[in-house]
């Protein structure tokens, strides 16, 4: 088994979480909302109500999110099999125009120059393993002028102890390692790719996208069960925010202007 197959098996696993706890991820859904600095670099460009695309959508709850500051439809791509078709079931509860496809990706399964955004959070480009393909899909998809919103774990973070009582570096991974083997919940077993900060800019940028804001966050997306890391205490970065767009053709600029 490779790394691709331990790591569709240990999220098909996870995925049982989804249907498992449909109830719970559809009351998150009504309410959903996207993080304070998320909305701080993409809160005015979903108030224009974009198309969205969202890769790794996981359990959705970040769609209805995006609908509820504005988008006004999404797309959302998964893997796995539980993941596409409960989000898919949660979705059609609450009549959102969201439609869910199962897919490797990339490359992402959407027409060129569909939508407005491609919206990438908690959690998406560590399960990438050809970080420019995928950068270069996201510039396929986008319109002219649409944008590449990025909200992810720091690549720091794998390295933390979080179960130390003073902030320590785990021995057994690097920050310029290839990859690591998930040892959390839901995800265990699974294995992630370790991209650098400068990795992921550099394949955003020679994509063809111009990267206009990256910022480092101390809070963490996600916290895993009740651990209280002294890696979180916001001396550490533990996420970061990523926007980009795809410039206007020049024959475009020149009309408009």
């Amino acid at each position: 088994m490779d790394d691709h197959d331990r790591t569709r098996e240990a999220w098909s696993r996870a995925g049982e979480k989804y249907v498992r706890e449909h109830a719970e991820f559809l009351e998150q859904a009504r309410t959903a909302t996207l993080f304070a600095h998320e909305l701080d670099l993409v809160g005015s460009l979903l108030a224009q109500g974009p198309e969205v695309l969202h890769p790794m959508s996981g359990n959705g709850v970040d769609d209805h999110a995006l609908l509820h500051a504005g988008a006004v439809r999404v797309t959302g791509l998964d893997y796995d099999e539980k993941a596409v078709t409960s989000a898919q079931e949660r979705a059609d509860t609450l009549h959102a125009p969201i439609r869910y496809l199962r897919a490797d990706v990339p490359p992402f399964p959407v027409p060129d120059g569909s939508v407005d955004l491609v919206y990438t959070g908690k959690g998406a480009v560590v399960w990438v393993a050809d970080l420019d393909a995928w950068a270069a899909e996201a510039a396929r998809v986008l319109r002219p002028g649409g944008h590449l919103f990025v909200h992810e774990a720091h690549p720091m973070v794998p390295l933390y102890d979080l179960e130390a009582a003073a902030t320590r570096l785990r021995d057994d991974r690097g920050y310029f390692a290839a990859s690591h083997v998930n040892d959390t919940f839901p995800a265990h077993g699974a294995v992630e790719w370790q991209h650098p900060l400068g990795e992921v800019v550099t394949a955003v940028a020679a994509a063809g996208l111009t990267v206009t804001v990256l910022r480092e966050h101390p809070e963490p997306f996600w916290r895993p069960g009740d651990v209280e890391a002294a890696a979180w205490d916001g001396r550490l970065p533990n996420s970061y925010s990523l926007l980009a767009y795809r410039r206007p053709s020049s024959g475009a600029a020149e009309s408009g202007g």
